[in-house]
């Protein structure tokens, strides 16, 4: 006659204690004032401003987007050689400048030279209707200024010096500490940039959403303690499908804000406005006001 391994029993008794002290140590996100400032569901990001409407991450279109209404600009931070917070996508100003190089070794003067509206166009490259109109790369201060307290969505981008100091200084220079919410891919710079500035909210890093990801599917959200108050993410990644009812269930379980970036068609935008996303990243924000009937 066998005798039953004691050792199987024991295992899955301390298993379950660490699972049980995981889940009792576990708490949601509080709650931030920067969702404060809406009273309406879905938030509408416009996407670097509404990069199918108008010349991305410039100036010109985030005005045209708050005139919109759009519940939130969002925007790419750089910085530039002589240490300035500029706004563009890329490290580079190739794909939408008429100049060469990388942002970070270039001055602010040789960035303003450049047409920040060269390459944008919205019919394939047929025509190029806001080239030589004299729109240029801005700054974060200059956004600040001419759109004081609209809120805004700032993505640290990749850089080789932390730009986490001078980004809180400007933050807290405008009073935006309850108008902003800052996301970044780089879980170095998250965490820098919690550091420094504690009293703004931000979204989940890389690392971050894949620790919930992975969680949420195996039915262990209830032990993800989020440092973040929004998870910002696409529907998938990596073949992987991250934005479903179980995701958004999830998050909101955490007290976590779900945002996907970018649905654009009418079709996919009222696919996610139904799922119930909390927010929707959008290169057109026209459609989805008009979709949200506002």
């Amino acid at each position: 006659m066998k005798t039953r391994n004691p050792i199987i029993p024991v295992l899955l008794l301390v298993f379950a204690a660490v699972l049980i002290g995981l889940r009792l140590g576990s708490r949601p996100a509080p709650p931030h004032p920067f969702f404060d400032n809406f009273d309406q569901a879905p938030l509408v990001f416009a996407h670097q401003g509404g990069d199918e409407l108008w010349p991305g991450n410039t100036l010109f279109a985030f005005e045209r987007a708050a005139a919109l209404g759009v519940d939130v600009l969002e925007m790419d931070a750089h910085f530039t050689q002589d240490g300035i917070l500029v706004i563009i996508h890329d490290e580079t100003v190739d794909r939408t400048t008429n100049g060469t190089g990388l942002v970070e070794e270039m001055t602010l003067a040789e960035l303003k030279q450049l047409d920040a509206a060269y390459w944008w166009t919205q019919d394939g490259g047929l025509t190029y209707p806001y080239k030589g109109q004299g729109i240029a790369i801005p700054t974060l201060e200059e956004i600040f200024q001419a759109l004081p307290g609209y809120p805004v969505n700032i993505e640290i981008k990749k850089t080789v010096r932390s730009m986490s100091g001078p980004l809180c200084d400007l933050i807290r220079k405008y009073n935006m500490q309850d108008k902003a919410l800052v996301a970044s891919f780089h879980d170095e710079r998250m965490a820098e940039f919690r550091e420094t500035c504690p009293e703004v909210a931000t979204s989940a890093s890389r690392g971050e959403v894949t620790r919930f990801v992975i969680l949420n599917y195996a039915f262990l959200g209830g032990l993800y303690s989020p440092a973040e108050f929004a998870i910002q993410v696409p529907e998938t990644d990596s073949g992987i499908l991250i934005v479903r009812p179980g995701f958004i269930r999830g998050a909101h379980r955490r007290n976590i804000q779900a945002h996907i970036w970018t649905p654009n068609t009418r079709e996919e935008l009222q696919k996610f406005v139904e799922m119930g996303v909390d927010g929707l990243i959008t290169d057109r924000p026209d459609i989805l006001l008009e979709l949200l009937g506002r």
